[in-house]
């Protein structure tokens, strides 16, 4: 990604034709190959359904691995995920689509994966304000798996880029997923 002294305020994500869970995050003139949920994109999102939610989505902060890495340079306000940090993915629980304290019996994400995707998380607002059970949680954009493989709804770019990309973010940057 080109460096620049202005930041970053929109990231436009589609999807690239024949292939649902492939697309394209493009910023300031460029475009970068990413993953996407393995049913593609979807604008009606369920929990579970492995969908990236269409819509324009708020970048509300930014989780990183202190073990794996310096705090990443960004104007978003950031914080280290700590052991025991989660994320409530049960829509029949009060924390659904909530940052939690592992252990909890509900289902939940944790994040602090040992397979280094969660290593560096932009935390998107989707179905945050309102909430609405059963409408999709923990969508994030993250670290890809080698061969930018399928998420379960997120979006997921190779590492380097997306320390970039979080360099370059303003404070309210929006993600346009269409």
């Amino acid at each position: 990604m080109p460096h620049s002294s202005v930041g970053i305020s929109r990231i436009d994500v589609r999807r690239l034709p024949g292939a649902p869970h492939r697309g394209l995050l493009r910023i300031a003139g460029r475009a970068f190959p990413v993953a996407l949920g393995r049913g593609g994109i979807f604008p009606d999102k369920r929990e579970g359904d492995g969908r990236t939610p269409a819509g324009m989505w708020r970048v509300e902060r930014l989780l990183y691995r202190p073990d794996r890495g310096p705090r990443p340079a960004t104007a978003l306000p950031a914080r280290p995920i700590q052991a025991g940090d989660g994320w409530c993915d049960d829509p029949a629980d009060r924390r659904y689509n909530r940052p939690v304290h592992l252990p909890i019996a509900a289902s939940h994400e944790v994040m602090r994966r040992d397979d280094a995707l969660y290593d560096l998380v932009l935390v998107l607002d989707h179905n945050q304000r309102p909430r609405v059970k059963g409408r999709g949680s923990a969508v994030f954009i993250h670290a890809a798996r080698p061969g930018l493989t399928p998420t379960e709804g997120c979006v997921a770019l190779p590492r380097p880029e997306l320390r970039r990309l979080a360099a370059r973010l303003k404070r309210g940057a929006r993600v346009v997923v269409r």
